[in-house]
């Protein structure tokens, strides 16, 4: 009897650029490959989830977020990411991957966002012109492209700025003394904190500003404060 199968259509791989930012020495997570076509997908549970893929060719692992890596504060002592962020984190670290990084900057994180595309910070970037072709083209234009032979590593770690993004999401979050999810808004006001960071360039350069900073965090939690660099 005939098993039945899951099939993934293949994302085709593009050349681009490196990042420029230093990259942060801790250990990155490993993320879902581009492509997986005609493979039996079968999933186990642990600390991370597990997706076995198992068919006439060796089995391959793929690790699904349940987090993000964050440097100041352990997974038992922060809110919880929401599903859109985590997503967001992961297509983000694909396109570097894609694009041939060395690392995942604050750009990566920025497009990710974009691809992501259903959570209201990407809603927001688009209703104000601000869309994933232009990031990415601005990357482009910002960092340059990669050799034509260059090989992005399998998990490109994160930069110190892109970290530094995700951690001020995490502080700004535990200041508000709400109980709910660290979102994709967080990450987009992180990258916008990183004043000196490819992503927070990007977004000056396609008209973002701190008035609109402030509006996307006072749609979020209301009034507040924002401890922008």
């Amino acid at each position: 009897m005939a098993s039945n199968t899951i099939s993934f259509l293949p994302i085709p791989i593009s050349t681009s650029q490196f990042c420029n930012e230093k990259p942060h020495n801790s250990s990155p997570l490993p993320l879902p490959l581009s492509s997986f076509y005609g493979n039996k997908l079968l999933i186990s549970h642990s600390k991370l989830r597990t997706l076995s893929l198992k068919g006439n060719k060796p089995s391959t692992n793929v690790t699904v977020l349940s987090t993000l890596p964050t440097k100041k504060y352990t997974s038992q002592k922060i809110p919880k990411w929401s599903a859109r962020a985590i997503r967001s984190f992961g297509l983000g670290e694909l396109e570097a991957r894609k694009l041939k990084y060395p690392n995942t900057g604050t750009d990566a994180l920025l497009m990710g966002i974009l691809i992501e595309g259903t959570s209201p910070a990407a809603k927001f970037l688009r209703a104000n012109g601000i869309t994933f072709f232009k990031v990415r083209e601005e990357t482009v234009n910002l960092l340059g492209k990669s050799e034509m032979y260059f090989f992005s590593p399998e998990h490109p770690p994160l930069t110190e700025q892109a970290q530094r993004a995700l951690d001020w999401a995490v502080e700004e979050k535990l200041k508000s003394g709400d109980s709910g999810e660290i979102t994709t808004t967080h990450i987009l006001l992180g990258t916008w904190s990183e004043k000196e960071s490819a992503g927070c360039k990007i977004l000056e350069t396609l008209g973002f500003n701190d008035d609109k900073a402030k509006e996307v965090a006072e749609s979020m939690n209301g009034d507040v404060a924002l401890s922008f660099k």
